[in-house]
């Protein structure tokens, strides 16, 4: 019976909580789709800010978290030029409170949690060679996530499948509730792959973001050339997330020409 009522206190707060938002502007290339949100964006954030804390920790204990001061600052500057241009995609993103870390790994990786916490693996710069440009096509992607709240709807859509879940996070109280939203967190941003609506919309945004911080948007073309070509010796990890394909670069070659004038204005 405890457990019963405990279902249809989630069930209720899943219908009342249930909302639909326009997280983003539409930008130049056009990202408008509605979202169906039955958690709020400040939990999310909660839970991501635990997520992360305890992946850089995880990092500082195995001595691998920003050991390369060079890779570094030069994952530090590509950030600084990529965060103000949110603001075209949402007016309070540039105020968030970002962090970017480097993590040493041979992983091929890279994310972006909510609220906007970065991590670049040096395994994806070094093993794809990777220019500042296609670096900055990778963050801004993860970036463009982060702007859709991609993990809030994931896990929203989660928590409408399991509605037990919902119960159980009510009836533990605030601080397993948020323990409960890290270990979700976790798991869209390493384990889940991005749906292929989600990766269109990320390709996007990530794309615009780029040409207005003056990379060459057609960095997210040779990115994924890259990352095609990785992929044949084995998939790297950032692909069980992120699915490649040749589809998604005729899709990234086809949207160059929009924001190249873009481009061309932020870098003269």
């Amino acid at each position: 019976m405890r457990i019963r009522r405990f279902l249809i206190i989630g069930a209720a707060l899943l219908a009342v909580g249930c909302q639909t938002v326009q997280t983003t502007q539409p930008g130049a290339v056009g990202v408008d789709r509605k979202q169906h949100m039955l958690v709020s964006e400040q939990e999310i954030e909660k839970g991501a800010q635990v997520a992360y804390q305890d992946e850089l920790n995880k990092a500082k204990q195995k001595g691998a978290l920003n050991t390369d001061h060079e890779t570094y600052q030069r994952v530090q500057n590509i950030a600084r030029r990529l965060i103000p241009q949110t603001a075209t995609f949402r007016p309070d993103a540039p105020q968030w409170k970002w962090e970017v870390n480097v993590q040493k790994t041979d992983d091929v990786n890279a994310y972006c949690m909510p609220g906007g916490k970065i991590m670049v693996y040096t395994g994806l710069i070094e093993q794809l060679h990777a220019t500042d440009a296609e670096l900055a096509a990778v963050i801004g992607h993860e970036i463009a996530h982060a702007l859709r709240e991609h993990s809030r709807e994931r896990v929203s859509r989660a928590y409408a499948e399991q509605i037990a879940l919902a119960g159980i996070a009510v009836a533990t109280g605030a601080t397993e509730a948020t323990m409960q939203l890290a270990s979700q967190v976790s798991a869209v941003t390493f384990q889940l792959p991005h749906s292929r609506e989600q990766e269109a919309e990320a390709d996007r945004i990530g794309l615009e973001l780029g040409a207005r911080a003056g990379y060459d948007p057609n960095a997210a073309v040779t990115l994924w050339q890259k990352m095609g070509k990785l992929a044949s010796g084995g998939p790297p990890e950032f692909l069980s997330t992120h699915p490649s394909g040749e589809s998604r670069i005729r899709d990234l070659q086809a949207l160059v020409p929009r924001v190249m004038p873009l481009y061309q204005a932020a870098a003269h």
